[in-house]
């Protein structure tokens, strides 16, 4: 009999992804509100109305908490679909892989359109 040996491939993450998914749409549901709230209200008429809305921290901050918990959950989503359904191994890994390093190529370039003082 062989020893028991877990699979590397296949969506067995369980309660803990399955749940900051659930978190991070909450977050993403939070901000489009709050987002939406502000802009019905002082509605910006042109650039410098939109980069006065972004001078301050809180916009700045909650956009960038946006965009990472987009990205952690389409990471969730992505990981789980190219486990499932993309059989050989090496090319989910390798997809995995790609779509882990574009995730992280547009956070980093979120943080500098965010925080690139133009």
């Amino acid at each position: 009999m062989k020893p028991y040996r877990k699979n590397p491939v296949g969506a067995h993450y369980g309660l803990g992804d399955w749940l900051m998914q659930r978190f991070t749409a909450l977050v993403m549901a939070i901000y489009t509100i709050v987002a939406l709230g502000y802009l019905l209200a002082q509605a910006p008429r042109n650039q410098a109305d939109w980069k006065a809305m972004f001078a301050g921290g809180f916009f700045r901050v909650a956009t960038m908490i946006f965009f990472a918990a987009l990205a952690y959950h389409a990471w969730v989503g992505m990981r789980d679909i190219l486990m499932d359904y993309v059989k050989p191994a090496y090319l989910s890994l390798a997809l995995q892989v790609s779509v882990a390093l574009v995730l992280l190529g547009y956070l980093v370039w979120s943080a500098a359109i965010l925080w690139g003082g133009r």
